[in-house]
């Protein structure tokens, strides 16, 4: 008598098949169930793997994959199900990543740099005995924020440079001889020029710090940019002391929504480095107006420029 798949009916059992007939009909009601539970789980499982910022791999032990997220398939470049039972060490040709995994250290994650330039943080992680989670994760962004970071360090350092070096003439100057006249004034107002220069470095060095260490700020702050506009105009006729001509064309209808202090620092900020920046007797335009999905804040000089690199992040 073939069992398989046939559903029984207990209620049709007679004499010494009943408790048998039974038994079975309790056993296969009770393996739909575990199926039906197994495969909520698995559903929940993958429905919440989706919804990771991550790409989630499993595998078996030796590298064959059986299963992953739709961000694995844009991140890795993997093809489900086309992939599945493929050895993601064929797939991911890569020797820090085969040694990886062959050495089974997972204690620490491992940086990855694929040939497109997309930086990957990836940690591998047992799943069950005989199976691997990984799960990896797009860094780019972050590596080219801490590259501009030491970029924008290592810019300071070298702009401190030089007016401590005019600070430490002038003063070696001064302890040899006695300084007169136009001489003195010379002097005096160079070195007034080099401290507010070192001063403005030293507020963006306090303001980067200081943004670092808050935590996330709200953006839904009104912020009256025509009124900071005007006192930044007036900033920057200080700071030029008559050497540049300046247009300020502003929409002074015209709000936005976001942080007060950092719109501040950076307006500032691209405002005093165009006066740094520009040629004496050269003429420097700021405008603030409308555009089709926003505001648009620009500056137009005839200054060197900003460095491609700036706008990676």
């Amino acid at each position: 008598m073939a069992l398989g798949r046939q559903k029984y009916d207990a209620a049709a059992g007679t004499g010494s098949w009943e408790p048998l007939l039974y038994g079975l009909h309790q056993m296969q009601l009770r393996n739909k169930k575990r199926r039906r539970e197994l495969g909520n789980l698995i559903k929940r499982f993958r429905s919440g793997a989706e919804s990771l910022p991550d790409a989630v791999v499993l595998t078996t032990e030796e590298g064959g994959i059986f299963w992953c997220n739709g961000l694995a398939q844009q991140i890795l470049g993997l093809r489900w199900p086309d992939d599945n039972g493929q050895n993601i060490l064929n797939l991911l040709r890569y020797p820090e990543f085969t040694q990886y995994l062959k050495t089974r250290d997972f204690t620490r994650p491992l940086h990855l740099v694929l040939n497109t330039g997309r930086h990957l943080e990836i940690r591998v992680m047992p799943y069950t005995d005989k199976q691997l989670l990984m799960v990896a994760r797009d860094v780019t962004q972050m590596h080219q924020l801490e590259g501009a970071r030491r970029n924008f360090f290592a810019n300071v350092s070298h702009e401190l440079r030089t007016p401590l070096t005019v600070l430490q003439g002038y003063l070696e100057m001064m302890q040899e001889q006695a300084l007169e006249g136009a001489t003195r004034e010379k002097a005096l107002h160079t070195m007034r020029e080099q401290t507010y220069r070192m001063e403005g470095l030293v507020k963006q060095l306090l303001t980067l710090s200081k943004i670092e260490a808050a935590p996330a700020l709200l953006l839904n702050e009104k912020v009256d940019v025509p009124m900071m506009l005007r006192v930044v105009e007036r900033e920057a006729q200080t700071l030029s002391q008559q050497k540049h001509t300046f247009t300020f064309e502003v929409d002074d209808s015209l709000s936005v929504l976001g942080n007060e202090e950092q719109l501040r620092s950076a307006i500032s900020n691209l405002v005093y480095n165009a006066v740094n920046h520009t040629p004496a007797g050269t003429h420097i335009t700021v405008s603030w107006r409308r555009a089709a999905h926003g505001a648009e804040f620009c500056i137009q000089d005839n200054g060197r420029g900003l460095l491609p690199s700036i706008f990676l992040v």
